[in-house]
């Protein structure tokens, strides 16, 4: 395991970055925005960088020979027609989606495994033209450095396992990925955090310090032995965690903090997600690490619950929740603990609206396990950005309650008539295809709307030497 100290005089240098960086942000379009979210209008942020800058995580002074000069010079000059190609090929898909987004009629892309079903995207023409310009386009090198279980290995049979999965998908992943580093146009940090926090961290000394030992001294490594992430400010790099802790792991690098693109079960804006830069993706709880029997439920003329919720009481607002409809109701039924002869996967299925509350954290598992049993998610949280959600227009096919509302909430859902619910359940099988977990992963699938993500938050930067 690599050592490193982390040195607090970085702290300046790190919010000198920051202040830098956002200093330089210049608007081209500015979009229709959505609760704080753009959609496919791209504010890009423009990163230069000298190699004198003093902004490098790796200032290290020093003196070279004149033939080592001369060989630098040639692999920068390199290195800036690479990334000058990258630019370009990237300013051209920002002009076809922007095109795209003018289309008000079928789609004249073909494509077999799209079918534009308009009421559940923001913009489905703009979606599919930006889709498959990914998969023709984007490039994702992965950092080699490190080692397992901390490095290129996560859990895949938990309520975390969509970060193990989408770190064994990229290990195996033949069309993003990239071993050649000056042809990516993103660099991914393989570090997880659950298994950081699985195998350093004391449960009885519990020092989040390992969280900053790991963090720092892997970028110190990665900064050191390539030009990537000082050319950048690590604006084209990225990590992705869902566990709780997921954002403190980015804070003891700042350029990783403010800069670089964070992909995050917490999307949580008080917690300084930035939906411009960071992405939010799902919570899935795989407990046995498949999704067999999850997909599917009763028709709507056959689901005979209102409304279901049952988990543990933690949180700011599921305490509300069952302060007010714990056992108090025979068709809006709330639970602790379900029953011993009741099957929780089988509730939800039979239910035609599935209560999603936050728990400690913003996101909860329960939207997808809605999605999975075709119920319609209600969606009681603050702060959350929810996952795709600059594609996925959530309003069409959940009903997102406030925290104020919860006394009302019987009131709220059985004033929805039966038509708007049935067109809403209609919708939630068809954007049901973007949250299934395949393996070896599928078009359109969840680790493909990930990658979807990570592509459009680099179309918002555009990089200089």
């Amino acid at each position: 395991m690599m050592n490193q100290v982390y040195r607090k005089s970085y702290q300046c240098v790190f919010v000198l970055v920051a202040m830098a960086f956002f200093a330089v942000v210049s608007v081209i379009v500015m979009p229709k925005s959505h609760k704080g979210v753009s959609a496919w209008f791209f504010v890009t942020s423009t990163i230069s960088m000298s190699s004198d800058s003093p902004f490098r995580f790796n200032n290290i002074s020093g003196h070279e020979s004149s033939t080592g000069k001369s060989v630098l010079k040639q692999q920068n000059e390199k290195g800036n027609e690479n990334l000058e190609m990258l630019e370009a090929g990237l300013a051209t898909a920002r002009e076809l989606i922007r095109e795209a987004t003018k289309l008000n009629q079928t789609s004249i892309l073909k494509d077999v495994d799209y079918v534009p079903n308009g009421d559940i995207y923001r913009n489905s023409f703009a979606f599919h033209q930006s889709y498959l310009l990914m998969e023709s386009l984007f490039k994702i090198f992965v950092y080699e450095e490190g080692e397992p279980p901390i490095f290129h290995n996560g859990p895949c049979k938990n309520i975390y396992s969509m970060e193990g999965l989408f770190l064994s998908f990229m290990e195996t992943d033949t069309k993003f990925r990239t071993s050649d580093p000056e042809k990516a146009h993103v660099y991914f940090l393989p570090f997880s955090v659950v298994m950081i926090i699985e195998y350093l961290f004391h449960p009885i000394i519990r020092d989040k310090a390992v969280l900053q030992r790991t963090v720092v001294d892997y970028v110190q490594v990665i900064s050191n032995k390539y030009p990537f992430w000082n050319r950048s400010l690590g604006a084209d790099h990225v990590m992705l965690s869902c566990h709780d802790w997921g954002p403190r792991a980015t804070w003891y690098v700042r350029q990783l903090y403010f800069v670089a693109i964070r992909v995050l079960c917490n999307a949580n804006t008080s917690e300084h997600f930035n939906p411009k830069k960071d992405a939010s993706f799902p919570e899935i709880n795989l407990a046995t690490g498949e999704i067999t029997g999850l997909i599917g439920g009763l028709p709507p003329s056959k689901r005979s619950v209102l409304a279901f919720f049952a988990g543990r009481m933690h949180g700011r607002i599921r305490p509300l929740l069952f302060q007010h409809w714990k056992g108090k109701d025979t068709e809006l039924l709330v639970y602790e603990t379900v029953p011993k002869n009741v099957s929780y996967h089988d509730m939800l299925k039979q239910s035609k609206y599935c209560i999603c509350p936050s728990g400690h954290e913003v996101a909860s598992p329960r939207i997808v396990e809605a999605i999975y049993a075709e119920c319609v998610p209600v969606l009681i949280s603050q702060h959350y950005v929810l996952p795709f959600s600059d594609v996925l227009n959530w309003e069409s096919f959940s009903i997102q309650v406030s925290v104020s509302e919860i006394p009302r909430l019987k009131e709220i859902l059985m004033g929805i008539p039966e038509e708007k619910y049935r067109r809403m359940q209609e919708r939630v099988k068809q954007v049901q295809r973007h949250f299934v977990v395949n393996d070896p992963p599928k078009r359109y699938d969840v680790f493909h709307m990930i990658v979807h993500s990570i592509w459009l938050r680099r179309l918002n930067v555009r990089i200089h030497n």
